[in-house]
């Protein structure tokens, strides 16, 4: 297996997490990733979250699979890239449209929010007991596992029959903030309160510690939306690429309570 990342600080680190090779690169420079890509079978292109320039950057690693020889590209995508209010699906969208008219062998893998989110503020919620959330105490999420997202990537590029796939990848619940955090409380053995952010401080906050427009702006009309209409899918494809059922909430939360996820953060 062989990674890419930015920096050449970076490679230490994911050499440790198993890859054998590790490059470093320019994700919007073509030739920088063309021979990164040389004498590979697949390719599994994500990108940095919330870029601008997102759709390009896709596009430039799809051709730069094109002219490397590559056979076979998966694109971890989002779940319901269609949402248009949704400025950093419609990019990933874009890509998606470049994929499949590139002639190339590919998968398209549209996962739903990770529960790893929640992790961010993990602290707080096991010191304070407090879980905050930016979309509302009531909005219905479907909620992955990224482990679950992670075998499911890993079947897609190593068996056969997934080529011209499309493969939404979502948890088996549609749970809200408040019901997340009474699964923590049982967990904890202590109360979890959830704690609604008002996403204008939030925004507020975000844009002077970014110091860009894009990023705040598209997360914070991301958080108003799921507030609105919350984010939700179906499980079965998910459960049939693990042949067997996806993580539950309650079960990230007990792994992780028991030291088992001690990797992620």
């Amino acid at each position: 297996m062989r990674a890419l990342v930015h920096h050449e600080s970076e490679v230490a680190s994911l050499r440790a997490l198993g890859a054998g090779e590790v490059v470093a690169g320019d994700l919007r420079n073509p030739g920088e990733m063309e021979p990164a890509m040389k004498g590979a079978a697949a390719v599994y292109h994500i990108c940095p979250a919330v870029q601008p320039d997102e759709a390009e950057i896709g596009q430039n690693m799809i051709m730069a699979a094109q002219n490397a020889g590559v056979e076979r590209f998966v694109y971890h995508s989002v779940m319901h890239p269609q949402i248009s209010a949704l400025p950093h699906h419609a990019k990933k969208l874009r890509v998606e449209d470049a994929l499949i008219q590139s002639g190339m062998a590919f998968t398209i893998l549209q996962p739903s929010s990770y529960m790893q989110n929640i992790l961010e503020g993990w602290d707080r919620i096991v010191k304070e007991g407090e879980y905050a959330t930016l979309y509302g105490l009531s909005a219905h999420m479907s909620l992955v596992d990224l482990d679950d997202v992670g075998e499911a990537a890993a079947r897609v590029l190593t068996e056969d029959g997934h080529e011209a796939a499309t493969y939404e990848l979502c948890g088996p619940e549609a749970l809200t903030a408040a019901a997340m955090a009474e699964t923590l409380s049982s967990h904890l053995g202590r109360t979890v309160t959830p704690v609604d952010v008002p996403i204008d401080q939030w925004e507020a906050r975000m844009r002077t510690d970014t110091h860009n427009d894009y990023e705040p702006t598209t997360l914070a009309t991301m958080f108003r939306y799921y507030a609105q209409h919350g984010f939700t899918g179906n499980p079965r494809v998910l459960t049939m690429l693990l042949n067997h059922p996806p993580t539950t909430f309650a079960e990230f939360a007990a792994r992780r309570l028991s030291g088992l996820d001690n990797k992620l953060g």
